[in-house]
């Protein structure tokens, strides 16, 4: 693969189409295959791109199913929508380069169950995006990318694909993807705040509680990882020696730490996250790949994890009645818990 390759993009929200989008400026041949909607929307007008670094428009094709086989395929569906997705389009993904782009750290092993190894690459999504409305997403921070095999070193595949990633945007080659996969997972608990108050990230930790559960959830998740065993790797702008700082820190000093780098995020864009994102538009949410994996793995390795858990649980409420809480009602959900 050199030069102009034939990509398809697998799922065309947020990250697909953002990441589609930089890559067709980066001149290479893109196809997003998403839903009707985005698909008819990108086919009639293109797909208009906004954020810090500008507004523009880039025209590719768009499909609702994969009908061609392509050079490269990034798979960009929701974890929940991993197995379908794959399932559909295997007949021209076998033997094709494959990156996994999801959140959480279950996408890799369902691929995995699918396709023959040799030709899955993973990799860790540090791109914020939000979509909201068909032919429209905004970019709101270009970020990077980390690209990998799902477990050992890196080889000449992997450093090919991210020669051409590299073309839309920076990446970086890891030899140890589960280990940021799950810094990432400890970073992203906190989508669940914006996703349960239907506030931006940045508006949600000028709120005292607020900031307080947000490392609350984070030191389940790293705690979940220590008993694991999991080697968490650094991502750029985060690394693990924050993370663990925020641990042993008390937790209003933590929060106030959390709140500060919060702040800094999307340059005066909002943060929504991808859980809001999906309940804005009426998706069901990754939550249960997201907080729900850090319960999951806690209750396997006897690791107490009540603040995910709840939050998990008043995740699937906002779901099902469609109403958000307010901070203050949101206090007096998790006042039962001890440490809140």
């Amino acid at each position: 693969m050199t030069g102009c390759v034939r990509i398809a993009v697998l799922g065309a929200g947020a990250i697909g189409s953002a990441v589609g989008a930089l890559l067709v400026r980066a001149g290479q041949d893109v196809t997003l295959v998403g839903r009707p909607d985005q698909v008819g929307a990108v086919r009639t007008d293109g797909l208009e791109v906004d954020g810090p670094l500008g507004t523009f428009t880039v025209s590719l094709a768009a499909a609702t199913s994969l009908d061609f086989r392509p050079d490269l395929a990034l798979l960009a569906v929701k974890t929940q929508d991993v197995d379908a997705a794959v399932r559909c389009a295997r007949a021209f993904l076998e033997g094709v380069p494959l990156v996994t782009m999801q959140n959480g750290v279950r996408s890799d092993a369902i691929v995995a169950s699918l396709l023959p190894a040799d030709a899955l690459l993973s990799s860790v999504v540090v791109v914020t995006a939000t979509y909201l409305a068909p032919g429209h997403v905004t970019l709101v921070e270009h970020g990077h990318l980390m690209l990998g095999r799902p477990s050992g070193p890196h080889d000449a595949l992997v450093e090919q694909v991210a020669r051409i990633l590299n073309t839309a945007v920076p990446t970086v080659v890891s030899d140890n993807l589960p280990g940021a996969h799950w810094l990432k997972l400890i970073m992203n608990l906190n989508n669940a705040i914006p996703a349960l108050t239907n506030l931006p990230l940045r508006e949600a930790t000028r709120d005292a509680f607020l900031r307080r559960l947000s490392v609350l959830l984070m030191r389940e998740g790293l705690a979940v990882a220590d008993r694991a065993g999991i080697s968490l790797a650094p991502l750029q702008g985060v690394s693990v020696r924050t993370v663990r700082m925020m641990a042993r820190l008390p937790a209003p000093l933590a929060a106030r730490v959390f709140a500060s780098r919060a702040g800094r995020l999307g340059d005066g864009w909002p943060v929504l996250g991808s859980t809001l994102q999906s309940l804005r538009r009426g998706r069901p949410t990754e939550i249960e790949y997201l907080n729900g994996e850090v319960v999951r793995r806690g209750r396997e390795l006897g690791v107490a994890t009540p603040f995910n858990e709840k939050v998990v649980a008043l995740v699937h409420e906002v779901e099902s009645a469609g109403r958000f809480y307010p901070p203050g009602a949101l206090r007096d959900a998790f006042a039962p818990l001890r440490g809140v």
